[in-house]
């Protein structure tokens, strides 16, 4: 076994790696580069070697580098994580030749499976499903319905040099096929001068299944189960579990074993993952095969009780497989989330800068341990006051959970999501609130077009469903209310000014539009009982027990008798006084008030806020990289004026409206806030 192994790669994963060589009683090595230096795998580790620049190109992608880091600290093994170096063929083959073992499979098997193409012929050779289809040019509308036939509907239709939707049709019969040849070939003719057509079959309702393989050098593979990855944002996946809620055992099973002939067809060695197309009728095809870890291993972990990341390392050591397929578990639900540093309701946009809040739920579950489970497991890279730089991805953790079936795990998630408290950066917990309350989620009714179908158009704070609204109301009124309390048991007070804590509230609901809701309640403490109340909000009744201190963000505690937590804070960027409240990826921000006060607050007049219009803003957080228009240019509406750049992702700003410039108030290689002036139109 290795006595010190090094982990080319950062944040959450670099992490997980340490975790399970700890364990193991193995030394570890951090590699990182500037913006890196205070990074929490920096400190996880027994030495860290610094590799370069911010920028990957310039630091993690630099094999020499991280092969001189293993000389100089005399690191017998890599392990690359996933992402980065992962699957470079060359690295694994260099480190090889280096004589330092590579935690991953040969190089040749990245060869084989990188190149889709050959991966797909390597499929079909291996009796691995493949979508079906003719890739050769057809020579006319008859023989594309011969085609069609053997292929079997439906099919798709598409232009060899297609795209943006042009030169694509799906032909459900044999009418639908002849004429959707003739109607490709001439848009593929008439947009890209290319008229050659290929036709495959069309899979309905397609899910995103894959297989997790494990092999060694001894020839042994097997399969640990399935995880569904449908729920996607942009080919992103979003949520990933496991097992499918969708797939039969017998589909499981001929999924596995295909999965297993592929593998032992390129003599895999290590863990890696056959992704794969699954249709209504659970017909199944081969997408490509991921060389390395995936991000959402943890949930496998969960269901068989496997350390995935000590496997690897053991398998790269030289060991033997120490199960068969007959000894692989599949018990109890798991579920993950992918924690992502990005606004949801600015259409995801990057959201970078420091942490100044950054307390994740309590866990029972941690990396590398497989004997406590069903319970919760955050993965991550960083720490509270911790930086979210703008050079790598968005991902700040990732949220996971272990439950008895899949509606303890769906609970689980959504009590843990409620409270993992961020701030400083904004975070997708509201989005991944929504999608776990969503009835169709619920019941397993999705496939890989489930986001775009029921978010098309963005995501909203009306898009967050709360089954019971009213109950924000209350956990205001009872935290001011014991915060009340609290004033009046201070000693020390003038007779006649003492503070009277009273029952009777207004909660005032504030709203961006000055349009505030205004809600009765009253409120009755149990004698004797601290932390206790009974609070009536119209028709509704909620009794709160809790033992959250008042400066608590997360409070947890029961309501009626059922467990729950929220997050409570006091003042909002815009109202110092105000209290937000969160639960259930639902927030209002409220003021809670005597009767007399809201009677006053209602005929305040409402300060609009001020006209930016005239103003380019920066969308995000990140760095500009180009601005296009200089003082007294004249702009046109839809011309080009800034580019902005954070996490992996270009954002090229617009101009609204036709007008001339102004002023430009940022300069080129500035980093920029959110809503930041960039240009000033005059």
């Amino acid at each position: 076994m290795f006595t010190k192994i090094l982990i080319a790669n950062r944040g959450e994963i670099a992490c997980r790696v340490i975790a399970t060589a700890k364990k193991m009683g193995i030394k570890t090595v951090a590699v990182y580069s500037d913006a890196d230096k205070e990074a929490r795998h920096v400190a996880l580790a027994d030495e860290a070697v610094h590799i370069g620049p911010a920028p990957s190109r310039e630091s993690y992608l630099q094999a020499e580098k991280i092969i001189a880091a293993c000389k100089q600290t005399g690191a017998q093994a890599v392990h690359p994580g996933y992402g980065f170096l992962s699957e470079n063929e060359a690295f694994a083959k260099r480190c090889e030749d280096e004589g330092i073992a590579f935690i991953g499979p040969k190089a040749f098997s990245i060869a084989a499976m990188g190149d889709k193409i050959a991966s797909k012929k390597l499929a079909l050779e291996a009796k691995v499903n493949t979508i079906p289809g003719y890739n050769d040019a057809i020579a006319g509308p008859e023989q594309a319905v011969e085609i069609a036939k053997g292929i079997g509907y439906p099919v798709m239709i598409k232009a060899s040099a297609g795209g943006g939707g042009k030169g694509l049709r799906v032909a459900f019969n044999d009418k639908e096929a002849f004429e959707g040849f003739a109607s490709c070939q001439n848009e593929a003719r008439n947009s890209f001068g290319d008229d050659r057509i290929f036709i495959e079959k069309f899979v309905q309702e397609p899910r995103h299944i894959e297989i997790q393989v494990l092999g060694d050098s001894h020839g042994n593979v097997i399969y640990l189960n399935e995880r569904e990855c449908s729920i996607q944002r942009r080919h992103q996946k979003v949520i990933e579990e496991a097992p499918s809620p969708f797939i039969s055992d017998a589909t499981r099973k001929a999924m596995g074993e295909q999965a297993v002939q592929l593998a032992k067809a390129v003599k895999y060695q290590s863990a890696g993952t056959v992704e794969f197309v699954v249709g209504k009728d659970q017909d199944f095809y081969f997408l490509e095969m991921n060389t390395r870890l995936q991000v959402e291993h943890p949930v496998t972990e969960c269901i068989t009780g496997l350390d995935l990341v000590e496997l690897m390392i053991r398998v790269a050591a030289g060991e033997k497989l120490p199960l068969t397929q007959a000894d692989v578990k599949r018990d109890g639900w798991a579920i993950e989330c992918r924690i992502n540093a990005e606004d949801p309701f600015r259409n995801f946009l990057p959201s970078t800068g420091r942490l100044v809040r950054f307390a994740p739920p309590e866990q029972s579950m941690w990396q590398g341990d497989t004997a406590h489970l069903q319970g919760v497991r955050v993965d991550t890279g960083v720490q509270d006051g911790g930086e979210i730089p703008m050079f790598y991805d968005s991902m700040i953790a990732k949220l996971i959970v272990h439950g008895r079936d899949r509606n303890d795990a769906i609970a689980k998630m959504r009590e843990a999501l409620n409270g993992f408290v961020i701030r400083g950066v904004s975070s997708n917990i509201p989005f991944q609130a929504a999608l776990l309350a969503h009835p169709k989620f619920v019941t397993g009714d999705f496939n890989t077009g489930f986001i775009a179908e029921n978010y098309g158009k963005g995501f909203f704070a009306e898009d967050v469903p709360h089954d019971d609204a009213a109950f924000l109301t209350a956990m205001a009124a009872f935290v001011r209310r014991k915060s009340r309390e609290r004033a009046a048991g201070m000693s020390g007070q003038l007779p006649g000014y003492a503070v009277d804590a009273g029952k009777d509230y207004v909660v005032v609901t504030l709203d961006a539009a000055g349009n505030n809701r205004y809600t009765p309640v009253h409120v009755d403490e149990f004698e004797g009982e601290t932390g206790s109340a009974q609070v009536k909000v119209g028709a509704s009744s909620y009794v709160i027990r809790s033992k959250s201190r008042l400066n608590d963000i997360a409070i947890t505690g029961t309501v009626n008798g059922k467990s729950f937590t929220a997050q409570v804070e006091r003042g909002t960027p815009k109202n110092p006084l105000a209290l937000r409240v969160q639960h259930n990826g639902t927030r209002i921000d409220a003021l809670v008030m005597s009767p007399r006060m809201a009677e006053l607050h209602k005929l305040m007049p409402h300060k609009a806020p001020p006209d930016m219009s005239r103003y380019v803003l920066s969308p995000m957080p990140g760095l500009l990289v180009d601005v296009a228009v200089v003082p007294g240019q004249k702009v046109q509406a839809g011309e080009r004026v800034a580019v902005i750049e954070a996490m992996k992702m270009e954002n090229v700003l617009f101009a609204a409206a036709d007008g001339v410039v102004g002023k430009v108030l940022a300069a080129k290689g500035e980093s920029l806030s959110v809503d930041q002036a960039i240009v000033e139109f005059v």
